[in-house]
C-alpha cells in the first residue's frame, strides 16, 4: 500500500511539473480586423465555455479543426476549447461538466446532448516521463500540463495548431499555420518521423484532412507514410475502426480512398481487398461506385450504415475465397457462408466491425444470389427481407459496374413498382396445361 501511494504521489508531480522550454517561439498575432472569424459563426455552448473560464480568470481559446474550418468560411463540425485550468478546475465552473480519458484527461460540458470539449494545455514530456510511450515511441499515458506555447508543440498539423482568443478575438499562431490554411498545405509540426511514431493515425488523418480540405500534403509528411505504413498495425483495431469511419462517412469517400491507395496504407487496414482489387478493374469501378453512393446521402443527409461500405470493401475477396471453394465442389449457399465467416473473421484483426454490422453484410451478400429468384414464394422471401433495399442498392452497383448484366436490377425495380395484385400474377409460377382428349367414339364392325 505504501509502495502504491508513493508511485501515485511521484505521478502527480510528473503532471503538474512544467516541461522545459526548449523551442524557438516565433508568435504571430492576428488582431480581429485581420481574419475572417466572427462570434455570429461559432456555436453558443462554445461561446459560454469560453467566456465562463475567461470570467473565473483562466486563458479561454477556440483550437484546432474549428479554427481552421472557420478561417476557411466552412461551419466547422465541433468546437474545442483549450485553457490553462486543469480538468477539476473546470469541472468546479461548470455543474454540467464530466471528466473522461485515461491517455489525456478531459472535461465534456453538456448542453443536452451536445458536448464542448474542454482539454488543459498540455505540456512536454521530460526525460522522466519516458514510460508514458511504448517501445516503438507511441504515446501511452499524456497526462502532463503546460502552458499554450508547450501545447501548440503537442498538437499534429499547422493548422490545427490555431487560438482563437476570447479575451481580445485575435488568433494566435506559433508555427505558421495562418499562412498554410491560406495556401491550402498541410504540414506536420515538428520530425515527422517522432510524430507519426506518437501516434500512427496521424498518417490516416493526414489523408482525410486532404480529401475534406482538398489541401496538399507537404512533402516531408509524404516520404514517412509511403515507407513506414505497417506501423498501423500497432494501432488497437479498434481505434482504427473509428478513424475508418471518419475517412469514408465524411462526404469525402471516393478522395479519401485514393489516398489511400496512392500511399499504400489500404494494404495494411484491409490487406484482402487490396490484393482483391490489384488489377480488377471491375471490383475497382463498383466500390467506387458504391463510396459515391455514399458520398451523395451523406451530402442529402440521408441515413448511411457502416455494413453497406464494408460489404462492397470486401466483396471482391468474398468472391476470391467462394470460388476457390466452388472449385474444390462446395454448394454455393455453403461457400459463401464460409467464406464470409473467415474473411470477417481475418478482416477483424485490423479494422474491427462491430457484430451488428456483419450481420448486416452476411445479409446482403447472400441476398446477391437469391436476387435470381423470379417465382414462387421465393420471391416474396426476398422482397420482404429486412435488409432488401440494401441488398437491391447493392445489386444495382453491381449492374452498373458491370460485373453482372442490367436484367436482375432493373427486374426488381419494375417488381417494386407494380402493385400488390400485379406482383402476385408476375411471380405466380406458369403452368402448362395437358391438352385435353377427345374421346374415343365406339365403333362397331358389322
Amino acid at each position: 500500500m505504501l509502495k502504491w501511494l508513493k508511485k501515485r504521489r511521484e505521478n502527480k508531480k510528473r503532471e503538474k511539473a512544467p516541461a522545459k522550454k526548449n523551442y524557438s517561439v516565433d508568435v504571430r498575432i492576428i488582431p480581429r480586423a485581420e481574419h475572417g472569424i466572427s462570434r455570429k459563426n461559432i456555436d453558443e455552448s462554445a461561446l459560454k465555455v469560453l467566456y465562463g473560464l475567461h470570467k473565473a480568470g483562466y486563458q479561454a481559446h477556440l483550437v484546432g479543426g474549428a479554427v481552421r474550418d472557420l478561417l476557411l468560411g466552412q461551419r466547422p463540425k465541433d468546437f474545442d476549447v483549450a485553457t490553462d485550468a486543469t480538468p477539476e478546475q473546470v469541472k468546479a465552473l461548470f455543474r454540467n461538466c464530466r471528466l473522461i480519458g485515461r491517455r489525456f484527461r478531459l472535461a465534456h460540458i453538456h448542453f443536452g446532448r451536445h458536448i464542448i470539449e474542454v482539454a488543459t494545455f498540455r505540456g512536454h514530456h521530460g526525460d522522466s516521463q519516458s514510460g508514458h510511450q511504448d517501445d516503438s515511441g507511441r504515446i501511452l499515458r499524456d497526462n502532463v500540463y503546460g502552458d499554450i506555447e508547450q501545447d501548440v508543440w503537442r498538437r499534429d498539423f499547422t493548422v490545427n495548431a490555431l487560438y482563437y482568443n476570447i479575451a481580445d478575438f485575435s488568433v494566435i499562431d506559433y508555427v505558421g499555420g495562418y499562412e498554410d490554411v491560406k495556401q491550402g498545405r498541410l504540414r506536420l509540426i515538428g520530425d515527422p518521423d517522432e510524430r507519426y511514431r506518437e501516434d500512427p493515425v496521424r498518417m490516416l488523418r493526414v489523408i482525410r484532412f486532404s480529401a475534406k480540405l482538398s489541401f496538399s500534403i507537404d512533402e516531408s509528411c509524404q516520404r514517412f507514410i509511403r515507407d513506414q505504413g505497417a506501423i498501423l498495425r500497432d494501432v488497437p483495431a479498434a481505434r482504427l475502426y473509428e478513424e475508418v469511419l471518419k475517412l469514408f462517412h465524411a462526404g469525402h469517400a471516393i478522395k479519401s480512398f485514393c489516398g489511400l491507395r496512392e500511399y499504400f496504407l489500404l494494404e495494411h487496414l484491409f490487406p484482402e481487398a487490396a490484393v482483391a482489387l490489384d488489377g480488377n478493374e471491375v471490383a475497382l469501378k463498383f466500390l467506387q461506385l458504391a463510396m459515391q453512393s455514399t458520398d451523395e446521402r451523406i451530402h442529402q443527409n440521408m441515413p448511411v450504415t457502416p455494413a453497406f461500405l464494408f460489404a462492397a470493401l470486401l466483396w471482391a475477396p468474398l468472391q476470391v475465397r467462394t470460388e476457390k471453394l466452388l472449385a474444390k465442389g462446395e454448394p454455393h449457399s455453403l461457400a459463401l457462408q464460409k467464406s464470409a465467416s473467415a474473411l470477417v473473421s481475418e478482416q477483424v484483426r485490423h479494422v474491427s466491425i462491430p457484430k451488428r454490422f456483419t450481420m448486416v453484410m452476411r445479409d446482403i451478400w447472400a441476398l446477391q444470389s437469391r436476387f435470381s429468384y423470379r417465382t414462387g414464394k421465393r420471391v416474396d422471401s426476398v422482397f420482404e427481407h429486412p435488409k432488401f433495399r440494401a441488398g437491391y442498392d447493392f445489386l444495382c452497383l453491381r449492374a452498373q459496374a458491370g460485373e453482372i448484366s442490367e436484367k436482375d436490377c432493373q427486374w426488381w425495380t419494375e417488381f417494386q413498382k407494380n402493385s400488390p395484385e400485379a406482383q402476385k400474377k408476375v411471380t405466380e409460377p406458369h403452368v402448362r396445361r395437358r391438352p385435353r382428349r377427345r374421346p374415343r367414339s365406339d365403333k362397331t364392325n358389322n
